[in-house]
């Protein structure tokens, strides 16, 4: 080999190196920046809060696939104990979801919201119209629950649960939350949409993080 093929091979090299370096950086760059729009102080989390890896979703209740995802998403964390919780986001897309999320807030400012999301899930045919939220139906459902309903009727009008919907609602347009369910792994958005993919996101994470 002269030297100048051992040099354009070098360069070439070189050049590969860099721009993998570049692609990695892009992406830690991206997992980051990421990070610091999708979790947010106070959001529902099923899961221990020192686990190291953060399944981040924005779910509609109004969502048939959210409704069939939820079970495989309790598998995932059930699958890695101690190391996987799910925080929830809301991206109310549907018709009438907006009011919806608001009583799932209400419902969680007492306590209960994973209990309001199952029965939502459970009951969404009853609730939800040609894929259109039905609110006053929805709190029908809901008062199976023993809430206090005078404080729970308060609470939707607080403004900072007004303002936690928004910035959810906000995220997820920074984001580019488009449907739901949306998956994002300490950071990372799938690839393509499936529990495959995700179950494969999670496993990566837990590898990495532990």
């Amino acid at each position: 080999m002269n030297r100048k093929t051992l040099f354009i091979s070098v360069a070439g090299l070189l050049l590969l190196a860099f721009a993998a370096a570049v692609m990695l950086y892009q992406q830690s760059a991206s997992e980051s920046r990421n990070q610091s729009v999708l979790q947010r102080e106070g959001a529902p989390v099923k899961g221990p809060d020192d686990a190291k890896v953060t399944i981040v979703e924005f779910l509609d209740p109004a969502c048939g696939t959210c409704r069939d995802f939820y079970p495989l998403v309790k598998r995932l964390i059930d699958q890695y104990p101690g190391k996987v919780r799910v925080m929830v986001r809301y991206a109310p897309l549907h018709a009438g979801s907006d009011q919806v999320v608001r009583m799932l807030e209400a419902a969680r400012y007492q306590g209960k919201f994973w209990q309001a999301l199952e029965l939502l899930f459970r009951s969404q045919d009853r609730w939800v119209v040609n894929h259109r939220s039905q609110p006053m139906r929805a709190l029908t459902v809901l008062r199976v629950l023993g809430l206090d309903m005078e404080r729970f009727s308060a609470d939707l009008n607080r403004p900072e649960l007004v303002q936690t919907i928004q910035r959810d609602v906000q995220d997820g347009r920074t984001l580019n939350v488009r449907a739901t369910p949306e998956f994002f792994v300490n950071g990372r958005p799938m690839p393509s949409f499936g529990y495959d993919q995700l179950s494969r996101l999670v496993k990566e994470a837990v590898a990495d993080a532990y």
